[in-house]
């Protein structure tokens, strides 16, 4: 990475179907990508600005930038010293049931505005980081489960159904049918709109408005997130930009580092060392735990984020 940045993004065991991350990125440019997950991302310093819902989003520090999952964004930096933020990734399910249980979200719960400005819980997302980095498992779990249901409350709601009603969502779902059948050997867009009965442009214009961005980026997304899948499974990065349909390592590297903010090598190998880590690391004292989940119910502002440190992911 360059200089001054750097990138930890890894798995707690004891907070299944959620991703950490904790970052600090100057030049780092985010491509239009998705996420199967939420996005919660606490701002600590400087300021991140995303395209989402068709204009420029602004977080600075105090501020969430909050996505719901299958929801095409950018992220790069506001301010030229860049931006500094930790980031949970719960998976739909996760959500769904502490919205049952938390809230009266009827539907699919997500957020409503891509930005809040709480710094509470902005340095709750940072004390759910710090609990799974020193393996207290019932702080994690507990801050998790606080952060998101203040943040459903302060900004949830229940998410449109995304139906497929027009002949266009229609075409276009077959022909993301087709890309995830096909990924490693796709056919040109005029060979698709061939197959599915349409022209190229009116194959293009549908896929854009169904899932925000054209054929060839959402097929380099879906790329990502099944190497991903296979990086988890312990395959090398090698073999599995070979199967994704990359050119080679490099290739996959590139695209792996822009969407998901580390290089698939290191990536891997917080998989495989971040429990090891963890019971190295001596539990927190029950004071230290009691004072956590004291606060946990805190006001609208005034707390600031925690500072840490973080890891290279240079490889």
């Amino acid at each position: 990475m360059g200089s001054g940045e750097r990138a930890r993004h890894w798995q707690y065991a004891e907070l299944p179907g959620v991703d950490l991350l904790r970052a600090r990125y100057v030049r780092k440019t985010f491509v239009r990508h998705t996420h199967e997950n939420f996005v919660i991302a606490a701002i600590a310093d400087g300021v991140e600005v995303f395209q989402h819902g068709g204009g420029d989003q602004y977080a600075g520090a105090g501020a969430l930038a909050l996505v719901n999952p299958d929801t095409a964004h950018t992220g790069r930096a506001g301010v030229p010293e860049g931006w500094r933020y930790g980031a949970v990734y719960p998976s739909p399910d996760v959500v769904a049931e502490i919205a049952a249980e938390t809230t009266a979200i009827r539907g699919t719960p997500g957020f409503v505005r891509p930005v809040l400005d709480d710094p509470y819980a902005v340095g709750l997302v940072h004390q759910v980081l710090r609990a799974a980095d020193e393996g207290n498992a019932l702080a994690a779990d507990t801050l998790l489960r606080v952060v998101v249901t203040r943040l459903l409350r302060l900004n949830g709601g229940a998410l449109p159904r995304r139906e497929v009603r027009t002949a266009g969502a229609r075409v276009a779902a077959r022909a993301r049918e087709v890309l995830e059948a096909r990924m490693a050997e796709p056919p040109t867009l005029e060979r698709l709109a061939e197959e599915l009965g349409t022209s190229p442009f009116a194959l293009l214009r549908a896929f854009r408005e169904s899932y925000g961005m054209p054929p060839h980026t959402w097929l380099t997304d879906a790329r990502v997130r099944r190497a991903r899948l296979l990086l988890d499974a312990g395959t090398a990065p090698a073999e599995a930009a070979a199967r994704v349909g990359f050119t080679d390592q490099p290739h996959l590297n590139r695209h792996f580092s822009r969407i998901v903010g580390v290089p698939p090598g290191a990536y891997q190998r917080e998989r495989k060392n971040v429990q090891d880590a963890a019971r190295r690391l001596p539990l927190p004292s029950e004071a230290w735990q009691n004072r956590q989940l004291s606060q946990t119910y805190g006001p609208t502002g005034g707390r600031t984020p925690p500072s840490y440190g973080t890891r290279s992911a240079s490889e």
